[in-house]
């Protein structure tokens, strides 16, 4: 087994199989021998998930779930691994996303690269033809966003939103079932390019301030939508 796949599954399998009152997980020797793979393996994973702050090891006592303390990163391994977040977690994660990529929008204006509008060029044409076939916009509405980002020409900001997406993977073609929404989404993202072009960072700031609280109202209306919203909301 590859050593990202055993990070996945070992990941979503602690979680599954942990004690729900004192998150105590299977030994070494029983993870070991559930994956088929040696002791060995388990231990070195396991010290990355501890690394990630996901698991606690106790000497004589034995390993223990931490997913509370999680990273940020272990938090996409969780989304990406398809173990539900925390629906508080969602929510508080849209609002971080939206105060780095209004940041975002304004370093772009004076940073941006006649290759950087060629690729959201490219990306609105493709959100185009999607919408026409009646398809969803989740990844055009992603590459959209990270390509602004990525126009900041900072690497590490890009590396920190990428992981964004990485834990809404499962709930932005959620988001963009409605045809209605992707076609109000693909407007603005046409307002906010043209604020770029035109090198307006007050402009784009505010555009994408306003374009970011759709998608902040409607996870925090189902937070607050009642017990059938909210076992939905894990689900995605």
């Amino acid at each position: 087994m590859k050593e990202k796949d055993l990070l996945a599954e070992l990941a979503a399998y602690l979680y599954a199989c942990s004690n729900s009152e004192t998150g105590r997980t299977p030994s070494e020797r029983e993870l070991a021998e559930h994956f088929s793979v040696s002791r060995g393996q388990i231990r070195e994973t396991l010290a990355i998930l501890e690394a990630m702050r996901i698991v606690e090891r106790r000497a004589k006592s034995g390993i223990y779930l931490t997913t509370h303390q999680a990273s940020v990163e272990a938090m996409a391994l969780f989304a990406k691994a398809g173990v539900p977040l925390d629906p508080i977690q969602i929510y508080e994660t849209v609002e971080l996303r939206k105060i780095h990529e209004i940041k975002a929008a304004e370093l772009a204006c004076s940073r941006a690269t006649d290759e950087n509008f060629e690729r959201l060029r490219g990306i609105l044409a493709a959100s185009e033809a999607r919408l026409a076939a009646g398809e969803g916009l989740a990844r055009q509405d992603r590459d959209f966003h990270l390509e602004i980002v990525r126009a900041t020409q900072n690497s590490v900001f890009h590396k920190i939103c990428s992981i964004y997406y990485v834990m809404g993977e499962r709930r932005l073609p959620i988001y963009f079932n409605d045809p209605a929404r992707g076609q109000r989404s693909h407007a603005e993202h046409l307002q906010i390019f043209d604020a770029l072009v035109r090198r307006d960072g007050n402009l784009a700031q505010a555009l994408m301030s306003a374009h970011l609280q759709g998608a902040e109202s409607y996870w925090k209306g189902l937070i607050a939508g009642g017990e059938e919203a909210t076992k939905a909301l894990e689900k995605a």
